[in-house]
């Protein structure tokens, strides 16, 4: 048994068993992941996946229970290897934080700068996705920490952290008829086109949330994940812009007018995850309690071991 054995079993689950796929990742023949596959069902003495001819189409019962073992296997082993070079001193490394366009562009420039002064020798790597894709990269490994609004602690793979809360505003253009409203009501937005963000992302459902339990249809004309998407087509005139509120404290208005809306959605929280059972090293944690200031380590590793809560 070896791990390359155990990774060309992981990678196939996780690649639909497409063997040409797992064999591209592993950096290896599609012959060469089959036959590692077949090794390991010999020795342990099960057929580890379901099969149509020489295709591999599903996972057998024991193959689950042996696949839920593997993954075990090789967080254990990468955890080994994170903590031999936490404990030789090393000091270097990369840093994968898997995140939305909006935490990227607006809240990590407030704690990125610091944390490379601190750690000149950590490389940081932005992956900018959906918040399911984020989940997924955290989970498999694919990076440290993920970052956003929605949906990071639903998964129980996971261990969340907030970060801090915000809301969205309205944008429209200078001199709009909104901007001259006194306090704005959801019937008096839902009466024009809106622009807004994609389903999934930076607090969107507490948007759809609040025009649905006040009985409104709306007509959102377009959705982006980015803010600056959303800006440019508001100025264009489109529509009326919804978007989280730092996206408009740190630019410049450029002849747009932002309207306080904390009265008509529900806040929002930005968290941090992290996999459950990941050895975190040093810089990990520095990096967490930078965005989570009321946290402490000690929160961290509660939190982290087998009977920790969130």
């Amino acid at each position: 048994m070896n791990f390359q054995q155990l990774r060309s079993i992981r990678e196939a689950a996780r690649r639909g068993y497409n063997l040409t796929e797992v064999a591209n990742v592993l950096f290896t023949s599609q012959p060469g992941v089959s036959r590692q596959i077949r090794e390991l069902e010999e020795e342990l003495g099960v057929e580890i996946f379901e099969r149509n001819g020489k295709r591999l189409v599903g996972l057998t019962e024991p193959g689950k229970g042996i696949l839920q073992i593997i993954e075990r296997l090789l967080r254990e082993a990468e955890n080994l290897r994170q903590a031999g070079q936490e404990y030789s001193g090393e000091d270097s490394g990369t840093l994968t934080v898997a995140t939305t366009h909006t935490q990227a562009r607006y809240a990590l420039p407030r704690v990125v700068p610091s944390f490379r002064n601190d750690y000149p020798k950590v490389r940081i790597a932005l992956q900018q996705s959906s918040p399911e894709h984020i989940a997924e990269w955290v989970i498999s490994g694919k990076a440290d920490v993920g970052i956003a609004t929605e949906g990071l602690s639903q998964f129980e793979e996971l261990v969340s952290f907030p970060c801090y809360r915000w809301h969205h505003v309205v944008v429209v253009p200078e001199g709009h008829p909104l901007a001259k409203a006194g306090s704005l009501t959801l019937q008096e937005l839902a009466a024009y086109p809106l622009i807004t963000y994609d389903s999934g992302f930076t607090g969107r459902g507490h948007i759809d949330q609040a025009f649905r339990e006040a009985g409104l249809e709306t007509d959102i004309v377009l959705t982006a994940m980015d803010s600056d998407v959303i800006r440019q087509y508001v100025s264009l005139g489109l529509g009326v812009g919804l978007v989280a509120e730092m996206a408009m404290e740190h630019n410049g208005n450029h002849g747009l007018q932002a309207i306080g809306a904390k009265h008509l959605f529900a806040p929002n929280v930005t968290r941090i995850a992290v996999r459950r059972g990941a050895y975190l090293r040093s810089y990990i944690y520095d990096f967490i309690l930078r965005l989570s200031p009321e946290l402490t380590r000690t929160d961290i590793e509660q939190a982290l071991s087998p009977r920790g809560e969130v």
